[in-house]
């Protein structure tokens, strides 16, 4: 099944580092988010995007009481919104390209 079956996403950028947040669509489904999307998930599953000269090391941050896991990720903007030359110099399609992962 896909990540978005059980979360939506919302995402944010502070220079060249991403946030992603899943967030359960239902409390019960929060525990299964937690044990299989993990950093070393997300960080397999974008590597495609992730710079490939740094060492990247996507950071998760559980949120038990909204439900939600919150991942950040330096250097995936490849130096943010105003020296990107990026179609997506937000990153606001991280979030679906995560929710597209397998879980």
């Amino acid at each position: 099944m896909k990540l978005r079956e059980l979360a939506h996403s919302r995402t944010g950028d502070k220079g060249d580092t991403s946030n992603i947040s899943v967030i359960a669509y239902r409390p019960g489904d929060y525990a299964r988010l937690c044990e299989q999307v993990t950093a070393e998930c997300v960080q397999q599953h974008l590597r495609s995007l992730l710079p490939t000269a740094q060492g990247v090391v996507v950071r998760r941050y559980e949120l038990p009481g909204v439900h939600a896991l919150n991942f950040v990720i330096p250097g995936i903007l490849k130096g943010g919104v105003t020296r990107s030359l990026a179609l997506d110099a937000h990153g606001k399609t991280l979030g679906s390209a995560l929710l597209d992962m397998e879980i």
